[in-house]
């Protein structure tokens, strides 16, 4: 927060009263839609100020409107080749994103619910083109159009996950071809459409109410990233999650509204791991752990998952035919199969009872790893069943403790990220009208929103991401404090004393508290001092919740 705006954030503490006492604006069609509390009061804010800002800025409220009630925009972004769109499927539980290189994967592409499955092509003009699945239940990995000409693609899909989050899956990072890697970097799901050729002076025209490109990229962007990376995090992993933030109305990617993935866990050799054991998920999650280290305040975690596995297992790429192979193999002379499972090669071309394209199919399906995995638990469980050894895999894969992750992460704060969001959009959006009134007002309007108790949740939110960006430059054990407690959902974890007693847990919040003040008020400088007063008053809060 600037200085200036802490000056107005005095004087309007006093007009508070005033403003709680007007009636909500939200409509009940419009609160059931919203995430929570907070973004209702976003709502609200957008509502009151649409009648008192230009034309322009009002279209671009209604477009904050429009996000706040929508699922959480979740993207999955990584380098070139990651296995994101494997991912992808194996999150939605369908296999419908092309994991193969073709135009489709150079674009972006949001799946998100609709009561009809089907695949509208949006081109920068902001025409639409509804394309039919192709027969594998895909997008199909060639459009037969000018891809140059393309926005992004909206899949809609009757899957329920997508009730609550929409997944965007994006192009790799990192990737020769410079367009897509743009689209990636400016887009990350928005829709952003151009006039067509010779129009563009209309959009510049005073008065107009379309929304010019500054105003469109301050409400675009997702408002939660999900990481994929694999063995090596490189620099360009920490400048495309940098990038985020360009991507995301200049909000940072931190660890409330990122996580990351080591995928492709079951390629890594066990012997380059200190510590492993020779065991490869062993050596999967000290990697995650480094990575963490290395990635880290960008995201709050990094977490290991077999994305192919993941998706054949989840999204009905493991049929039963596919168990009776695997059963087969398992009735193979140990020595024999050991061999056949060196590698892909040896494992397709061996001769033995099971087709060599069915052991080609069951590669595609699982690898290596997984082929060995199912074999293991077959023979320790004979009458296993297909459904039954599906779920193994599943669970071999990793994908619910990224699910899991997902859940405490972004969609048990999706109120908080979609409110900050908003509110990131609505201040870019009245800056970007270069009408100082205008500015202020909104800059006002804010700041009484932020003096609400309700509110301190977004105040915590900012603490976090500027201690996070390196705004705010703090000592490394209390940088770590900040972090653990603005981005953990669980009362034990942001005390860093998961499972204690409550009394326990009220006793360390209230000391914190003091300390945290006493820091604010005698050690702190005027920076740190700001976020001090925020982790004091959630820490204060912490202990009224354990109390209550």
């Amino acid at each position: 927060m600037r200085p200036e705006d802490e000056r107005h954030g005095t004087i309007l503490l006093g007009r508070l009263d005033d403003w709680e006492g007007q009636s909500a604006v939200t409509s009940p069609s419009e609160q059931g839609r919203l995430a929570g509390p907070l973004s209702m009061s976003v709502a609200n804010l957008c509502h009151r100020l649409q009648p008192q800002v230009s034309a322009r800025t009002a279209v671009g409220f209604a477009e904050v409107l429009r996000r706040l009630g929508g699922p959480l925009q979740v993207a999955v972004a990584g380098r070139i080749k990651s296995g994101k769109s494997t991912l992808v499927n194996a999150l939605i539980g369908r296999r419908v994103a092309p994991t193969d290189v073709g135009e489709c994967t150079r674009l972006v592409t949001r799946f998100q619910y609709g009561t009809v499955d089907r695949v509208e092509i949006v081109f920068n003009d902001g025409r639409k083109q509804v394309l039919p699945f192709s027969a594998d239940g895909m997008i199909p990995a060639e459009l037969g159009i000018d891809i140059d000409k393309v926005s992004h693609i909206e899949a809609y899909l009757t899957n329920a996950v997508l009730q609550g989050m929409t997944v965007i899956d994006t192009p790799g990072l990192g990737s020769l071809d410079a367009a897509s890697v743009s689209r990636t970097e400016e887009l990350l799901g928005a829709a952003k459409h151009r006039k067509p050729d010779g129009d563009e002076d209309e959009d510049e025209e005073e008065g107009s109410d379309e929304l010019d490109d500054t105003s469109r990229n301050a409400v675009a962007g997702a408002e939660a990233v999900l990481y994929v990376v694999t063995q090596g995090v490189r620099a360009d992993d920490q400048q495309a999650l940098a990038a985020f933030t360009a991507a995301t109305a200049s909000r940072e990617a931190g660890p409330v509204n990122a996580i990351a993935v080591l995928n492709k866990a079951d390629t890594i050799a066990p012997e380059s791991v200190e510590g492993s054991g020779g065991d490869v998920w062993k050596a999967a999650t000290l990697l995650s752990e480094k990575q963490a280290s290395t990635l880290k305040p960008r995201v709050a975690d990094v977490l290991p998952v077999i994305g192919l596995i993941a998706e054949s297992a989840e999204s009905g790429g493991f049929t039963s035919p596919d168990a009776e192979a695997l059963r087969q193999l398992a009735e193979m002379d140990d020595d024999i199969l050991e061999t056949m499972l060196i590698s892909a090669d040896i494992f397709t071309s061996w001769e033995c009872d099971v087709a060599a394209g069915t052991r080609l199919r069951l590669l595609e399906k699982l690898d290596l790893f997984g082929v060995r995995y199912a074999v293991e638990a077959i023979r320790k469980e004979p009458e296993i069943t297909a459904g039954s050894l599906r779920r193994k895999l599943l669970d071999a894969s990793g994908l619910e403790a990224v699910r899991q992750r997902l859940s405490i992460v972004f969609a048990a704060r999706a109120d908080g990220i979609k409110a900050a969001a908003a509110l990131a959009s609505v201040t870019a959006l009245a800056h970007a009208s270069g009408d100082p009134a205008e500015r202020q007002r909104v800059h006002d309007a804010i700041e009484v929103l932020l003096a609400k108790p309700e509110a301190h949740q977004l105040r915590l939110l900012e603490a976090l991401t500027l201690v996070a960006s390196g705004a705010v430059d703090m000592p490394e054990d209390l940088s770590e404090e900040v972090l653990r407690v603005g981005s953990n959902a669980d009362i034990g974890a942001q005390l860093g004393k998961p499972g204690a007693p409550r009394a326990e847990l009220a006793a360390h919040a209230l000391e914190r508290a003091g300390w945290w003040r006493s820091f604010a008020s005698f050690g702190a400088t005027p920076a740190q001092s700001r976020v001090a007063h925020v982790v004091h008053r959630a820490y204060f809060l912490i202990w009224q919740q354990i109390r209550d």
